[in-house]
């Protein structure tokens, strides 16, 4: 007996070792953590449950039979996060450089399965070189196995990627489709091409970093919803982020304690907004003041900078809130804005997250660039997103909210459960001198009488009560009480429910 159980740990120890001491040492080398040190820092500890230690391929094309090592590339299991249950794989590049075979694919999809199966989320740690060239079709049949759980897991169990390594060809469409994407800043990258074959087809020179890196997907593409300085950081702030976020589908997001007054005053919020109406202001300031101890979990922080999105609580309970932020395009919608706000409200109504919405929005940014892009099919996205939400949503208009952007962002026509208005919110179809030279055309020539009509048409409509008298806002609020009034509203809300009519699913405009 004593023998079989010296061989148990034995075989134990081998597998633990992954690619053996001098991988382990390159991959430190590098700034980065080994796969298991990954996972012990990920979850709360001695929680981990591993499955499929001893798995290895089976493959025996060019020699591979003679190299066989036990959990072939990736470790998996679950364990708990703050006491909360997760499933979590994390591939190990020491061994055969992380490269995905069909045994590989197969204890991934394992627990991807298992997590749908018992509502809980399901965190993956890729660090791969691809696809197992020797194995062929039988490890792009093993992506193909994970993309279809990936799929199917979507709004069912949060999924959250992160790349804390090489991340390239097929193995990049199973972070895509997940919830979140984390990269850790120069170790980091994720590309469907590689920089030698974009030098072959299309002649350009690009470093790895520059085609793929996490200062491109956070700046450029949004394919990442943020980047860190290393391996421990970017594992805390998932860390953080899993504390906002329910198990599953069918559960609210958790309650934690907190220590802040719900009927807390600011009375600097009463001189936020500036006298002159085109002065910008910090948007995060507000939230700041309105969130539990001032405590908020931004997503995708340095792309579209003129929309801010990401967590807070209110009460201990998770609220999702997105915001214009005046002090980028003024406040305006776009392109990019549009999608990563409708991104955003998506996660957020898929798993009962109700959402906050701080309005000061001029309009959509004009110009050929953004129709030619498609911001008319763009813009409707936020739009649908907005209308098809059936979460408790509350929308505060700090300033402008102007034409069809006041109408995208969360309106009371959108089926906003309360919308508030700040006694300097201007709600109008646009601004008061675009609005005269369209009614006043024929007085253009004159610029006194310019001037008297703009003004008057500021005096009528560049206020919230038009509004408010058509019943469109529900209450004008003073700014320093701004953080009792939600906390109250969203508490009104939590037995909110709402049916729809039956459909298979809905069509987006993509």
């Amino acid at each position: 007996m004593k023998d079989i159980l010296a061989e148990l740990e034995a075989r134990r120890d081998a597998a633990r070792m992954g690619g053996g001491q001098r991988r382990i040492d390159a991959q430190h080398a590098r700034g980065k953590l080994t796969a298991r040190e990954r996972v012990q820092l990920l979850l709360d500890e001695g929680s981990f449950e591993e499955f499929d230690m001893f798995v290895a391929h089976r493959c025996t094309e060019f020699g591979m039979e003679k190299q066989r090592p036990a959990g072939d590339g990736v470790v998996t299991g679950w364990g708990t996060i703050n006491g909360r249950m997760v499933y979590v794989f994390s591939q190990d590049f020491t061994v055969l450089g992380g490269s995905v075979s069909e045994t590989h694919a197969k204890k991934i999809c394992k627990i991807m399965d298992m997590a749908v199966e018992n509502g809980a989320p399901v965190i993956g740690i890729n660090d791969s070189g691809g696809a197992r060239i020797q194995e062929g079709v039988d490890s792009l049949a093993g992506y193909g196995e994970v993309f279809s759980r990936n799929i199917r897991a979507s709004g069912v169990v949060p999924q959250i990627s992160m790349i804390m390594g090489p991340c390239a060809g097929g193995a990049v469409y199973s972070p895509a489709m997940t919830d979140f994407i984390f990269m850790v800043r120069d170790s980091s990258y994720m590309f469907v091409t590689g920089p030698d074959v974009v030098k072959t087809v299309t002649n350009e020179v690009v470093t790895a970093e520059e085609l793929g890196g996490a200062s491109t997907h956070t700046k450029k593409s949004s394919v990442a919803d943020g980047a860190f300085t290393n391996d421990v950081e970017a594992i805390a702030e998932v860390r953080r982020l899993v504390d906002f976020l329910p198990l599953n589908n069918r559960e609210k997001p958790p309650v934690r304690p907190f220590f802040d007054d719900p009927a807390r005053i600011e009375d600097s919020l009463d001189t936020l907004i500036p006298d002159n109406p085109n002065t910008p202001y910090d948007m995060k300031e507000l939230i700041l003041k309105i969130a539990d101890e001032g405590d908020f979990f931004e997503l995708q922080e340095d792309f579209a900078k003129n929309i801010i999105t990401g967590f807070i609580r209110l009460e201990g309970q998770t609220v999702g809130v997105v915001a214009n932020q005046p002090m980028v395009l003024a406040g305006c919608l776009d392109i990019d804005s549009s999608r990563k706000a409708a991104r955003f409200v998506r996660f957020c109504d898929a798993f009962e997250i109700p959402l906050l919405t701080l309005v000061d929005v001029p309009g959509f940014l004009p110009g050929t660039s953004q129709e030619y892009a498609g911001v008319i099919k763009h813009g409707a996205k936020l739009l649908y997103a907005y209308g098809e939400a059936t979460v408790p949503k509350v929308t505060v208009i700090t300033r402008k909210a102007y034409g069809g952007a006041y109408v995208v962002m969360s309106s009371q026509h959108l089926r906003g459960d309360f919308n508030y208005a700040w006694p300097t919110a201007e709600i109008a179809v646009m601004g008061a001198k675009g609005a005269t030279e369209i009614i006043h055309r024929a007085d253009l020539d004159d610029a006194e009488k310019t001037a008297q009509n703009t003004q008057d048409y500021e005096d009528r409509f560049a206020n919230p009560f038009v509004a408010a008298e058509r019943g469109f806002i529900d209450e004008v609020i003073q700014p320093r009480s701004t953080r009792r009034r939600v906390a109250r509203a969203f508490a009104s809300l939590r037995n909110k429910q709402v049916h729809t009519p039956w459909k298979k699913h809905d069509n987006i405009p993509l």
